[in-house]
């Protein structure tokens, strides 16, 4: 049962990794990022996601330097971006973002995109990494079934984490038996996919038995499902209200509700065919 913002899930090298997360996707590099961050390891947030490409790890670096919580108890996650993949050029990506983020390593390094032809290579750099203690966990985004079976061919070190677009519209069973047999967790990206869900009636329906949002209907479900989720906002008020999940829980009939709402319908990319 999960019942606090503390809560915590293992990873499968031992790793205890924050099944609630604050992304910062989108969030303004400056007194944006460092004001939001600050505002979530307020709250009780400790685990804190970013990636190269959301060009804000300076940001987020700032706003951990500044913040009274000690190193040890933060979850830092951050990607290499797929102009970086390869192996060489991983290990300078990686270089980067921790100069960035001003930190000795980060609890979790993530592949952004399967690159064709590049995962594998980066895939060993990553292990490299990890090897190194430089990142205490490591993993992918966007991978598909297929993608990991074929990585985890070659690979020394299975994937820890797949971070996947996953919403009520997007419910991906495949890839999460496919995760859970493989004890490679899942989280979410995009949990509340861009807002778009915030009206539908079934969720307005069963928040409003529980005097809660859709939103929070939406990460419940989530946690629920066992999936680490790490919805993002820069309002303090949604901040607090996206944590705001663990004095109620959804029966197996409400979950399955939510279920339903499923369409297959992808607010990103297919991880089969993107071109950046």
């Amino acid at each position: 049962m999960i019942t606090k913002i503390e809560d915590t899930v293992q990873l499968h090298n031992g790793l205890e990794m924050p099944r609630l997360g604050f992304g910062v996707f989108k969030v303004e590099e400056g007194s944006e990022v460092v004001s939001a961050v600050k505002t979530a390891l307020d709250i009780g947030y400790r685990s804190i996601d970013t990636a190269a490409i959301y060009k804000n790890e300076e940001g987020v670096g700032k706003a951990i330097n500044e913040s009274d919580v000690p190193r040890n108890e933060l979850f830092i996650t951050t990607k290499v971006w797929n102009s970086d993949q390869g192996y060489e050029s991983t290990l300078n990506a990686f270089d980067t973002s921790l100069e960035k983020l001003g930190l000795d390593y980060v609890d979790l390094y993530l592949i952004h995109w399967p690159v064709e032809g590049k995962y594998k290579d980066t895939w060993k750099a990553m292990e490299k990494i990890y090897e190194e203690g430089r990142a205490k966990a490591i993993g992918v985004c966007n991978f598909h079934v297929h993608h990991l079976q074929d990585l985890m061919k070659d690979a020394n070190i299975k994937p820890m984490v797949n971070q996947i677009e996953f919403h009520p519209k997007l419910i991906q069973e495949e890839v999460r038996a496919f995760c859970k047999q493989e004890n490679i967790l899942v989280e979410a990206w995009s949990p509340l996919m861009h807002g778009k869900l915030l009206d539908h009636p079934t969720l307005k329906e069963i928040g409003d038995k529980y005097k809660k949002s859709p939103a929070q209907v939406i990460l419940r479900w989530d946690l629920q499902h066992d999936v680490i989720t790490i919805p993002k906002s820069v309002t303090p008020a949604r901040i607090k209200e996206n944590a705001d999940l663990f004095d109620f829980s959804l029966t197996e009939e409400e979950m399955d509700q939510i279920d339903a709402i499923n369409e297959n319908e992808r607010f990103g990319p297919d991880p089969d065919n993107f071109d950046f």
